[in-house]
C-alpha cells in the first residue's frame, strides 16, 4: 500500500482524512493503448490502488472502458456489461493474421471493384442472430491457461472450438473519416452479446463476399448499460486527478449502486447491523427464489448485494461492502 493511503481514504496535509473514491469510472480509451495501460494511468492518477476493469479492448480499438474504483472491484461480477454495441470500419480486399490494420496481409489486395454498398448490406443478413465464431489467435481467450496472442506471437497456432455468439443488430452506416461504399472501405454498427469478436465478425463478412476484408478502426459505444455519453478522456482523468477537488471527480463516477441493475431494498438501522455482520434479514415476499438485490442504508449507500430464499422468506447477504 502506498505511504498515506488507507483503504477509508487519504490523510491530507491538514491531518483530515478525504474519502477514498469508489463507484464505476468509464473511459473513452484512445488509441495504441492495451486497457491494462489504462487501469496503470488511473491508478496513477487517481492515487487509488484498486482499480479494475470489466472488459477488455483491443490496443487499436476506441471507446467505453468500465472501469471500477475501489470496492466496485468487488461487485464488478454483478455489472449487467453482456450487451456491447460498436461502430467499425473494414477494408475489403484482403485479411491480415490479426484480423485488424496491425496485422500482415495474408494475399495479395483483391479486386474490389465490383462490390456495392447493397451487396454488402445484402451479405450482411447472414451474420444476424445466433451465429458460430472460432476465437482468432490473437485474442485474450485462454486455452490451457496460456492467452492465444502468446502462442499466436511464437508463431503457433492451436485448433479452436467454436463458440456461439448473437449478432442482435447489424447494419451498415457511414464514417466519419471515409467515404464508405467508395472503393474497398464500409462501415457497420453492431450490437452482440459478450464474447464477439468484432474482427472475426469483418473477416467473415469479407470471406463471404469472396475477397477478404480487416477492420481498421473500431469503436466500442456501449457495454451494458455504461455509455461513450458518461465517458471521459485520460486527459480529463488526469486533470481532475490533479486538482485535488473530489468532488469534481465525483461528478465524473457512478455510484456503486447506481450502477447496479437489481431492485433496491432499504434497511432499518437494526437490518443493517444484522448484515453488516453476515446475517440474513427477513422480509416477506413474493420474489423468485435466488433473486438477487441491492441492500441499501436510508441514503442510498449500498450495504450488501443479497439472494433470497422463498422457502424461509430470507435475504441471505451474498456480498458485504460495509459501510461507507
Amino acid at each position: 500500500m502506498q505511504t498515506g493511503e488507507w483503504e477509508s481514504g487519504f490523510i491530507q496535509s491538514n491531518g483530515s482524512i478525504k474519502p477514498m473514491l469508489e463507484g464505476i469510472l468509464i473511459i473513452d480509451k484512445p488509441q495504441g493503448m492495451t486497457s491494462h495501460d489504462v487501469v496503470d494511468r488511473a491508478r496513477s492518477a487517481l492515487k487509488l490502488r484498486r482499480i479494475g476493469h470489466t472488459g477488455t479492448l483491443d490496443p487499436f480499438a476506441t471507446g467505453v472502458l468500465v472501469l471500477c474504483l475501489n470496492r466496485a472491484t468487488r461487485i464488478a461480477r454483478f455489472l449487467v456489461t453482456d450487451e456491447k454495441e460498436y461502430l467499425a470500419t473494414m477494408r475489403m480486399g484482403f485479411a491480415t493474421d490479426t484480423g485488424d490494420l496491425t496485422g500482415r496481409p495474408l494475399s495479395s489486395p483483391a479486386d474490389t471493384s465490383h462490390l456495392t454498398r447493397a451487396a454488402v448490406d445484402e451479405a450482411l443478413g447472414q451474420f444476424r442472430g445466433r451465429i458460430e465464431q472460432i476465437p482468432p489467435m490473437y485474442s485474450a481467450k485462454k486455452i490451457g491457461g496460456v492467452k492465444l496472442y502468446e502462442l499466436a506471437r511464437r508463431g503457433l497456432e492451436i485448433e479452436r472450438a467454436p463458440v456461439e455468439v448473437e449478432i442482435k443488430k447489424l447494419e451498415l452506416c457511414e464514417s466519419e473519416d471515409h467515404q464508405d461504399g467508395v472503393g474497398n472501405i464500409f462501415s457497420f454498427r453492431v450490437i452482440c452479446s459478450s464474447g464477439t469478436y468484432i474482427r472475426c465478425l469483418a473477416e467473415d463478412i469479407g470471406r463471404s463476399l469472396g475477397v477478404g476484408a480487416h477492420l481498421i478502426k473500431l469503436r466500442r459505444l456501449r457495454s451494458g448499460l455504461f455509455d461513450i455519453s458518461r465517458a471521459i478522456t485520460l486527459e480529463k482523468m488526469f486533470e481532475l486527478g490533479k486538482s485535488g477537488e473530489s468532488g469534481a471527480v465525483q461528478t465524473s463516477i457512478i455510484s456503486i449502486s447506481d450502477a447496479i441493475a437489481l431492485e433496491d431494498l432499504p434497511l432499518s438501522e437494526e437490518e443493517k447491523k444484522d448484515i453488516l455482520v453476515g446475517r440474513p434479514v427477513n422480509r416477506r415476499g413474493d420474489w423468485l427464489n435466488g433473486c438477487l438485490a441491492k441492500l441499501c442504508d436510508s441514503d442510498r449507500n449500498l450495504i450488501a448485494i443479497a439472494e433470497f430464499d422463498a422457502e424461509k422468506q430470507l435475504w441471505r447477504p451474498r456480498i458485504v461492502l460495509g459501510e461507507v
